[in-house]
């Protein structure tokens, strides 16, 4: 999984991690692939997001990521 730097606290990376180690398991019909499954959790270096064509900052794509969602909360609306 890819997040920005600093973007899951300890709390957060445990929950991701539970919940995407629950998902293989379901979607796959084997409880038993908990046990066998990692997930590997990565931090995007400032400037390493592609996006739109530009490589973005941490910051550039929080603020993109906000807009969007701003956007498809107006339609819904």
């Amino acid at each position: 999984m890819l997040t920005n730097a600093g973007g899951l606290d300890r709390e957060k990376q445990l929950a991701v991690v539970e919940r995407l180690t629950a998902l293989v398991a379901e979607a796959a019909g084997d409880a038993s692939l908990g046990d066998r499954t990692w997930v590997l959790l990565t931090e995007a270096a400032p400037g390493g997001w592609g996006l739109w064509g530009h490589a973005h900052t941490n910051e550039e794509l929080v603020q993109a990521a906000r807009a969007e969602i701003g956007r498809l909360q107006q339609n819904a609306g």
